[in-house]
């Protein structure tokens, strides 16, 4: 019966549905219509009225009233829902305990599954919190919390001694307003970043003791993750880091981005800040489409530009201008 997954029996069910259509009915009448006993009808009228299906007139004998159905069922439905939102909240608490305590049991078991996206949040705000010497992040999307969401507690991190290496993906430096609103910011405050055209995941490693790695992409971010503690996996993970780190291109801002409008002159030195972002975003693979999204221009300024940072380095290709900018320490 429809009613059995709100915690009603069959029998509740039925004297219901007969009471809807038999206002004001005494208990006999309902049992004759129903064709049950009188006590059983009884019973079944004090599980309506408790679970606020059905009212009790004074009187004697009683009559008994169905309450509209979309009122009772829907405030019945309501109260199921918060019992179920107590038990998964019940559940996510026992789970806990029961990491901890498989932890504690198997302290010698490197690896840890999590599989819900706030327990995912919480390792990773946790452990870059609990970090003293290094965080070393591959920063890629889809995204769990909103980038940049932390960028106060880093600078914290960061004035107490705590270096951030951070390589980011072609992907995550192609998102609107990431490289001039997040990554930028970061680099000047002491990030140290560097672009990749592609990582093969998303990490975050903390002092050689702990890292994350995310999985299960979904559009709505990361479901789940591995929580990876001191071992050989930690050990191969650091490695791949610093491969990737030797091969990515370095985020540079030195100087001052010139203002809208202002020419474009390069300093005596070496390029202008804009000219050296341009540099990093072809280093790293992004189209001319990619960079105009990311630098704010029309794709026929975008490749003017490029045309031009081309001629400057006396460079026939883009690849060959990201060497020749990489040789003169424009990068």
């Amino acid at each position: 019966m429809a009613f059995n997954v709100l915690g009603l029996t069959d029998e509740t069910e039925r004297a219901y549905a007969v009471l809807v259509g038999l206002p004001r009915a005494t208990a006999r009448e309902l049992a004759d219509a129903c064709g049950l006993s009188t006590p059983a009808v009884a019973r079944l009228l004090t599980a309506l009225v408790n679970n606020g299906l059905a009212m009790r007139a004074t009187g004697r004998p009683p009559r008994f009233t169905a309450v509209a159905p979309d009122v009772a069922v829907t405030a019945l439905i309501r109260r199921r829902e918060e019992q179920l939102g107590e038990a998964r909240l019940l559940v996510h608490q026992l789970m806990d305990a029961h990491r901890e305590a498989s932890r504690i049991s198997h302290p010698d078991m490197p690896v840890e599954l999590l599989t819900d996206r706030t327990d995912v949040i919480a390792a990773v705000r946790r452990l870059t919190a609990e970090a003293r010497r290094e965080v070393r992040v591959f920063d890629r999307p889809p995204y769990v919390d909103r980038p940049g969401s932390n960028f106060e507690g880093q600078i914290q991190r960061q004035r107490a001694g705590v270096a951030h290496r951070v390589v980011y993906d072609r992907a995550a430096v192609a998102l609107p307003g990431r490289l001039s609103d997040d990554i930028l910011p970061s680099v000047r405050a002491g990030e140290q970043a560097r672009v990749r055209a592609e990582l093969p995941l998303k990490l975050v490693i903390c002092d050689s003791r702990d890292a994350v790695i995310h999985f299960s992409l979904a559009p709505g971010g990361q479901s789940a993750a591995y929580l990876v503690h001191s071992s050989p996996m930690l050990v191969a993970l650091e490695s791949l880091f610093e491969a990737e780190w030797e091969r990515a291109v370095p985020v540079s801002v030195t100087g001052q981005t010139p203002p809208a409008g202002t020419p474009e002159e390069p300093a005596a030195d070496g390029p202008d800040v804009e000219t050296r972002h341009l540099l990093t975003l072809l280093a790293a693979g992004l189209t001319d489409a990619a960079i105009a999204r990311v630098q704010g221009w029309s794709e026929r300024t975008t490749q003017r530009r490029i045309q031009r940072v081309m001629a400057q380095l006396g460079a026939p290709t883009r690849f060959q201008a990201g060497l020749l900018a990489a040789r003169r320490g424009w990068l």
